[in-house]
């Protein structure tokens, strides 16, 4: 997802942002391959948030798509869900309590289809400020001048809109994958692999998966 997000390398350095089901974390790269983690979520990655807020809400999965389609007709303000600030590290996510949030207004009744626009529409935009305004912070500590948002999140119309607007404030410039690209796909695997395989960089059949291999190195500053 950030060694080619998009079709051209991306000059270094650049803070990446990777937004998935299974993913939500903060990575700055000042060399090719090499990635700082500055934050990750502490809970649920942001994908999955959307998902559980879709179930909740009877709009079926994956739920990033479908909040996105219900919240095309709603008020983003309608309803104030929390926007989580993780304490004592700055660029850390959570998103559970949106969640739970959402579970309480509920209150255990299905919303009436006539809501439904509103709800959708205020969770979106719960998620995406939390994002976007972490993001934001990055960027100012980092002083780099381009953001890559990568993952399946990364498809969303709304996170894209408010992620450009952020950047462009701030003199930065964002990339995105291209919509078909935001998906688990083979192609962006190999773009990222093939300069290693050039450079000798392989291994044998028999190395082993790891689901959980950590990805990068603790950012000091």
């Amino acid at each position: 997802n950030l060694d080619r997000p998009v079709d051209e390398p991306v000059p270094l350095p650049f803070l990446g942002l990777i937004v998935s089901g299974g993913h939500t974390g903060l990575y700055l790269a000042r060399r090719p391959g090499e990635y700082a983690c500055l934050g990750r979520t502490r809970d649920d990655a942001v994908g999955e948030a959307f998902d559980k807020a879709s179930k909740l809400l009877g709009l079926g999965y994956p739920g990033g798509p479908a909040i996105q389609r219900a919240a095309e007709r709603g008020d983003p303000v309608a309803i104030r869900f929390p926007r989580a600030h993780v304490k004592r590290s700055r660029f850390d996510f959570s998103f559970s309590g949106v969640k739970t949030a959402l579970r309480l207004h509920l209150a255990g009744a299905p919303p009436a289809a006539a809501a439904l626009p509103d709800i959708a529409a205020s969770i979106q935009e719960a998620l995406v400020d939390m994002l976007v305004e972490t993001t934001v912070e990055a960027l100012l500590a980092t002083a780099v001048e381009r953001l890559v948002v990568a993952g399946g999140v990364a498809a969303n119309q709304r996170l894209r809109l408010r992620m450009t607007e952020a950047a462009s404030a701030l003199g930065v410039e964002v990339l995105f994958p291209r919509l078909a690209l935001c998906t688990d796909n083979a192609a962006m695997i190999a773009l990222a692999g093939s300069p290693r395989l050039v450079a000798g960089e392989d291994d044998g059949l028999a190395l082993a998966a790891d689901a959980d291999l950590p990805f990068g190195f603790a950012w000091t500053g």
